[in-house]
């Protein structure tokens, strides 16, 4: 880890001690072993008969503890429990207890511990009165004393340094710094009394446990997906995680409060002004650092951070999720990743985003400001929410990726999902964002010579059309949008509208006329580097044949919606008999988009049209697919035997694949590693073999990412079924 700024000297005149803010680096000679009583507090009791009482070891019980706190997995030295649950330490002494004995334990986290600020707890076993934690004598043999201990659930997050203090006839003898004794306490979802608290095991086990998962990317009509390797158990995950915690200077008593927790991550994991985790990338130009396509997951990315102190290149909204997704479960916090296709940024804060177009019905995208992103990731977390109204917890929304600033710095949420569904946009934080990110309508606007924007088209449906995230305990997603919003035009959902305009949001309340004519536009999945095939069709429901003047424009776009490359201006005209529907085939050929593709993958069509006096617009995002990786395993499925992977692939394409990057990890199973192909030519293939010892049981996965400079978005995956060690 890099060394951590010194605690800030600028306290003098507002604190009378500096605000700690540091918990990996510390002072580590923190207590005297002996510490004198002070003369009034001199105990008065008869001194203990027998020779003086010393502690010769303490054992913080690892193979206990770890599985009933679920903390098993954590490849870390030291003991790993979560708040408001019961652990046991032993402690052997010089000697058997007697009755006159008395001693305590200290739990210390930060620098200047204070009782008053919950980083120094002291723990007794008798009717003298401690800290807030709870301890009890469980069993007493000979010289050994096991002791039980429950933290508060309401307990600072973090790592702990323990000491054993035995009380003396005139002050407290206590134990030498012992890092092995350091302690780690995590938020708890199993405890009632923790805010955090989920009462289902299967979500338990799949929002707080499961390091690897699936992000969803693509549009709503061709949903596509991605793994991605959490790795919160990994080694260096856990001290990583406090670092980003130090890193942002977030007081060390603060960090029991996992509402103020989950804001300061969702700021400090873009590096936009606090020098956080990642660095934010939309455009074609990575050369700088890694493209966001190819990372396989968080561990490399949270590693790196933590040992360099420098914002990691680069990311975009499915990495800045997939990162903070880790950060969360790491330190127990209930968290999934979320897609919401079609999500609207819009730049005015109100309930509506505008699309401007020329008066020959071309996109006018020099005037377009607002953006609908194709889809955007961003994190739920779930937490009691004591400072909002009753019915507002369970699911937050927290958002990392840098869009808008909130209370001055680029960070979201946490937003309550069951207030964004009411429209009750009044409460903390940044529900407003989020509410118009799912429900906001599309305005379509003609643009005349002079400037002046008229409204033609109101689309109350195409944004937030599906909300989804990863299925418990499968890879499927799941269709999570009622728990956004309300049916489309229902009563509920009305109202709910009605209440977010009253709370500030405007809304669209353009009073068009009903159309005569309406556009859609159609189209199969294409492989990359196959022809396009759009269906046209063209519906009049007036009484009238109908002659449109129409025209097609075809661009590659960044999932952003932002215009990558336009490669196609095509215009064309139908007649549209009344009460009928005519159909056009257009054919985009792959010759036309190849070149202009870049790092993209995403192909954007409008079809503009004018019939007398009506305009039309439809629009249609086609993401190309890409082949996959195929990969094998061989080997005994057991921990700590060797076994063995295989990833190939042949490029199908009649172009060579240049500067190929090809990247492999699993969590549990194998630390990240890659390899390198100056060239794929047409109809070549590649074999990669790789050796890997699996460290967890159950069912894990290895994943593997190929990046190149003219492909992108390669993956495979495997899944197998490790085997524990057999008993002896």
């Amino acid at each position: 880890m890099p060394n951590q700024a010194s605690e800030s000297n600028t306290y003098r005149g507002r604190y009378s001690e500096p605000v700690p803010t540091s918990n990996l680096v510390n002072d580590e000679n923190d207590f005297p072993e002996f510490e004198p009583f002070d003369e009034e507090a001199t105990p008065r009791g008869h001194a203990p008969v027998g020779a003086p009482l010393s502690v010769q070891n303490v054992d913080m019980c690892q193979p206990i503890n770890k599985p009933d706190h679920r903390t098993t997995f954590y490849d870390i030295q030291n003991l790993v429990v979560r708040r408001g649950q019961e652990f046991v330490i032993r402690i052997s002494f010089s000697r058997p207890l007697t009755q006159g004995d008395d001693f305590q334990i200290e739990f210390l986290i930060g620098s200047n511990p204070s009782p008053s600020k919950g980083t120094l707890v002291v723990v007794t076993c008798t009717s003298r009165r401690g800290g807030p934690w709870s301890g009890r004598i469980l069993e007493m043999q000979a010289e050994s004393v096991v002791v039980g201990i429950t933290p508060t659930a309401d307990a600072i997050v973090g790592k702990f340094r323990t000491y054993v203090a035995v009380v003396t006839g005139n002050g407290l003898q206590r134990t030498k710094r012992d890092t092995m004794t350091d302690m780690y306490l995590l938020f708890n979802a199993w405890c009632p009394e923790d805010i955090v608290f989920l009462p289902d095991e299967q979500e338990r086990r799949e929002y707080v446990l499961n390091d690897c998962g699936v992000i969803y990317q693509g549009s709503a009509g061709a949903v596509t997906h991605r793994n991605w390797v959490y790795g919160q158990f990994e080694r260096g995950i856990l001290d990583a995680c406090i670092y980003i915690l130090d890193a942002s200077r977030m007081p060390i008593y603060n960090r029991g409060n996992a509402i103020k927790l989950v804001r300061k991550g969702s700021a400090m994991l873009n590096s936009q002004d606090d020098n956080g985790v990642l660095v934010g990338n939309w455009s074609d130009d990575y050369s700088m650092g890694t493209a966001p396509t190819s990372w396989t997951g968080s561990i490399k990315i949270l590693l790196q951070y933590a040992n360099t102190g420098i914002p990691v290149c680069f990311a975009q909204c499915w990495v800045f999720a997939g990162v903070f997704n880790t950060f969360l479960r790491c330190l127990g916090i209930p968290a999934r990743v979320i897609t919401n296709f079609s999500s609207a940024h819009d730049n005015t804060g109100n309930l509506k985003t505008d699309l401007i177009f020329k008066a020959d019905g071309t996109p006018d995208r020099r005037h377009t400001r607002d953006s609908i992103w194709n889809y955007h990731c961003w994190n739920e977390v779930c937490l009691m929410r004591p400072d909002l109204p009753p019915g507002l917890g369970g699911w937050q929304v927290v958002d990392a990726t840098p869009q808008e600033t909130s209370d001055g710095h680029f960070r979201c949420g946490p937003s309550s999902v069951a207030a964004i569904k009411e429209g009750l946009i009044c409460h903390p934080f940044d529900c407003g964002f989020i509410f118009a990110e799912v429900n906001s309508d599309v305005v379509f606007h003609k643009r005349d010579r002079y400037g002046t924007l008229s409204p033609f088209r109101v689309d109350k449906t195409h944004v937030g059309q599906a909300i989804c995230t990863k299925a418990v305990g499968s890879n499927a997603p799941s269709d999570i949008t009622n728990t956004y919003k309300f049916h489309e035009g229902s009563s509920e959902d009305e109202r709910t509208m009605a209440r977010a305009e009253e709370y500030g949001c405007e809304r669209d309340h353009s009073e068009l006329s009903e159309p005569q004519m309406a556009v859609t536009i159609t189209a199969a999945q294409v492989q990359l580097s196959q022809d396009v095939n759009l269906v046209v069709d063209f519906q009049n429901q007036g009484e009238l044949p109908r002659t449109v003047q129409a025209h097609l424009a075809g661009s590659v776009i960044f999932y952003t919606g932002v215009t990558s490359n336009h490669f196609k201006d095509q215009d064309f005209t139908v007649t549209v008999p009344p009460q009928q529907t005519e159909r056009v085939m257009l054919k985009v050929t792959a010759q036309e988009y190849l070149p202009h593709l870049g790092s993209q993958l995403c192909l954007h069509f409008v079809v503009t049209g004018q019939a007398d006096d009506q305009s039309l617009t439809a629009i249609k995002v086609l993401y190309l697919q890409t082949p996959g990786l195929t990969m094998t395993v061989s080997g005994p499925p057991h921990v700590q035997r060797e076994m063995f992977v295989n990833v190939s692939f042949t490029n199908p394409f009649n172009f060579p694949l240049q500067n190929v990057n090809l990247c492999m990890e699993g969590p549990g199973l194998m630390s990240f590693k890659t390899r390198f192909y100056s060239v794929i030519n047409p109809q070549a293939s590649i074999s990669w073999n790789e050796s890997f010892i699996p460290r967890l049981d159950g069912q894990r996965r290895l994943v593997a990412v190929m990046d190149c400079t003219n492909l992108h978005q390669v993956f495979g995956e495997v899944d197998l079924v490790i085997q524990p060690i057999a008993a002896a």
